[in-house]
């Protein structure tokens, strides 16, 4: 039998009623409870919405990182399961312009964004001319244009190819794909600057780009599966999405959860070893009280239980072992931001009602929005030139 006789074309995924009730309320709860804290604490509910809204942000854009390093590579495994990538893209546009609302929360977060202090301060002063109000939402805004020209161009190549079966398309794609991994490598490190970094003005680090970029990849990856995982529960994709490619998933998880390791490890240690005031009060701030301890968990949740549990070989092809580790991830990653966030702008840990429903309520308009795309597209790309090499692989 021809492997194209094997499939139903188009078939699209069927986001239940049900399904969107109950994201629908979580995010009205998360909504409410952000807004109960603005009117009681700006300060932290501004840093719970910048934290949730980058860490999806960022989910968002390894979505289309990860399909841009397949079209590149011209690797073919990851063909079948590519329309997941492409639904995380379509939460993009919903993330920047929440992130345009941060221009009211600008001064409960940034201390360079009052005037006064720049002014008794010659530390900002000698940085006023990149961190100023017009400046930083002009690169925003550029950026954003950039990520969300390449995501809708990149998709829109895509979906026409199920329509018209053109190999060419996937050719366009796998040019935009080069031009956007170089555009990616500048936008995504000034964002992190920008956004994360410039929280605490006096404090830089060289190797913080790189840092997020391995949680963005990291955590993508483990989003990514988390979502195959889920359809394969609900029936879809398994004639596509085989153990073998549970197997490279998790061995993504396994190899880049060390590389986050390293990167932390090496920023940490490169602080502590130059003993630099104004690099160390970063860490000498999470070195206080229950800090530590969530500084430490950090590294546990991100990395030691990751490689661990997967370091068999058969653990990456468990579906139950995967399901554990993705869920794992999303709260590892929710944590590093954290940290990343918080000590900076609040003097003690904060870890409520606020920060559990908040983060919640994020989540689910993400997945609102991912399910809400897989169901307006056929969920596998038959008329690829790769595909029947990705159903394939390992046979």
């Amino acid at each position: 039998m021809a492997i194209q006789e094997k499939f139903e074309f188009g078939k699209k995924f069927v986001f239940h009623p049900n399904y969107q009730r109950v994201l629908l309320l979580v995010i009205a709860i998360g909504a409410v409870a952000l807004g109960v804290t603005f009117l009681k604490d700006p300060t932290r509910a501004w840093a719970n919405f910048l934290l949730n809204n980058f860490y999806f942000f960022s989910i968002a854009l390894s979505g289309l990182f990860f399909i841009s390093i397949h079209y590149v590579c011209n690797a073919s495994w990851g063909t079948g399961l590519r329309r997941v990538p492409e639904a995380m893209v379509v939460f993009l546009p919903v993330s920047v312009i929440l992130m345009m609302f941060l221009f009211f929360g600008m001064p409960s977060l940034y201390h360079w964004s009052h005037p006064d202090f720049i002014n008794y301060d010659p530390i900002l002063q000698e940085k006023k001319l990149y961190l100023n109000l017009p400046f930083f939402y002009g690169r925003w805004v550029l950026f954003s244009l950039v990520w969300l020209y390449f995501a809708k161009k990149m998709r829109d190549y895509s979906l026409e190819q199920d329509r018209t079966g053109d190999p060419l398309l996937s050719q366009k794609n796998f040019r935009l794909s080069a031009i956007f991994l170089v555009v990616f490598s500048l936008t995504y490190s000034l964002t992190s600057y920008d956004w994360i970094m410039s929280l605490e003005p006096h404090w830089y680090s060289t190797i913080f780009s790189v840092y997020t970029f391995a949680g963005l990849f990291l955590h993508g990856i483990g989003v990514i599966t988390l979502i195959v995982l889920f359809l394969r529960s609900q029936g879809y994709l398994r004639d596509v999405v085989n153990e073998n490619h549970l197997h490279d998933l998790g061995k993504l998880i396994f190899a880049f959860s060390t590389f986050w390791a390293y990167i932390w490890f090496f920023q940490y240690m490169l602080i502590w070893y130059a003993n630099l005031p104004e690099e160390t009060i970063y860490y000498h701030i999470r070195h206080q009280g229950g800090w530590m301890v969530l500084f430490v968990l950090n590294l546990i949740l991100n990395w030691i239980v990751p490689f661990f549990v997967l370091l068999p070989r058969g653990a990456k092809r468990n579906e139950k072992v995967l399901w554990g580790v993705s869920l794992l991830l999303i709260v590892a990653y929710w944590l590093d931001l954290y940290l990343m966030v918080v000590p900076g702008k609040l003097t003690k840990i904060t870890l409520g009602a606020v920060e559990i429903l908040s983060a919640l309520g994020f989540m689910a308009l993400f997945f609102y929005v991912v399910l809400k795309a897989l169901s307006r597209a056929p969920l596998a790309p038959y008329k690829d030139p790769y595909f029947e090499e990705s159903v394939r692989l390992h046979q």
